[in-house]
């Protein structure tokens, strides 16, 4: 059935070019199913906001990125308006923006991730807040932004505080040597595991959303076991989180260490890219569910504010 979509995207974080993207590929695969879908470019502007959104849609379906669209944000402004939405709901998503929330909460759960260290940005730009090699991220950011290794020989200072937009907090991590993993969940399944090869230093924003960056290897040529923890792991974020839709998993892979040894959760994701060459679509289609049957599920399976 025929139905009138208000598809967001946009915004305001430093993902807004992905998102743009992702809103209009969904747009497209709306249309193709005969739904009267409309794109808005969401700003901070409220009242302009509401205004698009009247006439009320049938579903607004989630296509932001990154601050204000994943962090629960525009999340609380449809529970206010009664609207139906994609995607996980405010809490959930507030929760897993915080990288260093999400691990203490996994750690509960079992799930080794990379030891860290939240420490304020001065302090890690003119100290080693912890032995060399590691990882210098955002607390709380996507797509790779800011993200920085620092090796053992490695003589510049791990950040520039002049080009640090990332906030106050910055998460220091020790470096996992190995394979990049990641896992796409769907409602109450785990997709399949996905390993990414790439030339870069580590998986940044231009290997992640250049064409011809990266190699996405699927199913990942892992052990089995190793295969059936990643995807118990991401289904066991998701629903520990309490995230609906759809989420994305990511992992570190250290091969050199025996049996589960070397896996290493990193983070997850409840606005997974709807780009052409995104992660979890490939993996849907993969078990057979194509981008616009994913589409049609999540707004099926939009959550509706209590």
């Amino acid at each position: 059935m025929a139905e009138r979509i208000a598809i967001l995207h946009g915004g305001w974080s430093a993902e807004r070019p992905v998102s743009l993207v992702s809103g209009a590929a969904v747009a497209k695969a709306l249309k193709e199913r005969g739904h009267d879908a409309y794109l808005i470019d969401v700003t901070r502007d409220l009242p302009a906001l509401i205004d698009a959104l009247t006439p009320r849609p049938a579903i607004v379906f989630n296509a932001l990125h990154g601050h204000g669209g994943e962090d629960g944000t525009i999340q609380g402004v449809l529970d206010m308006l009664g609207l139906p939405y994609t995607h996980s709901g405010l809490l959930p998503s507030a929760i897993a923006m915080s990288k260093p929330v999400t691990k203490r909460l996994l750690a509960d759960h079992g799930v080794r991730s990379p030891k860290g260290v939240v420490a304020p940005r001065d302090r890690v730009a003119t100290s080693h807040v912890m032995p060399p090699p590691y990882v210098v991220k955002p607390a709380a950011e996507g797509s790779s932004f800011g993200v920085r290794m620092v090796g053992s020989n490695d003589n510049a200072p791990p950040l520039d505080v002049k080009d640090w937009t990332f906030g106050e907090d910055v998460l220091v991590e020790e470096y996992i040597p190995g394979r990049e993993l990641t896992v796409g969940v769907m409602g109450h399944r785990a997709l399949t595991v996905t390993e990414i090869t790439h030339q870069h230093g580590f998986f940044d924003y231009d290997a992640k959303y250049t064409a011809g960056h990266a190699v996405h290897v699927l199913p990942a040529e892992i052990p089995q076991d190793v295969f059936d923890e990643a995807m118990r792991v991401a289904l066991l974020a998701h629903q520990a989180l309490g995230c609906a839709g759809i989420s994305r998993s990511d992992f570190r892979y250290d091969d050199g260490r025996p049996g589960l040894e070397g896996l290493y959760f990193l983070e997850i994701n409840t606005q997974p890219g709807f780009t052409p060459i995104s992660l979890v679509p490939e993996q849907a289609a993969h078990v057979g569910v194509s981008f616009a049957d994913l589409c049609e599920w999540l707004m099926e399976n939009a959550t509706c504010p209590a």
